[in-house]
């Protein structure tokens, strides 16, 4: 699962690392959105069940739904 601000939503830490990245020489950065990436496995079988889980998780711990975006992405 990838958490990221949503596109509206002042990036500061995307900022900063787009101005170093271009201090360092990487003229071609357009711009840098910085998010968290979580890994999380289920004893689930059942692919619905186990999107429908994850995205619960989502909802209640692990991202803001006001100002965050996230993606699933099953295995």
């Amino acid at each position: 699962m990838i958490v990221t601000l949503k596109k509206e939503v002042l990036d500061p830490q995307g900022k900063v690392v787009s101005q170093t990245l271009k201090n360092m020489g990487y003229d071609n950065i357009t711009n840098v959105r910085q998010g968290k990436h979580f890994d999380i496995e289920l004893n689930e079988t059942d692919k619905e069940k186990a999107k429908k889980a994850v995205e619960e998780i989502c909802k209640k711990l692990l991202s803001n739904v006001v100002i965050e975006d996230y993606t699933i992405n099953l295995k």
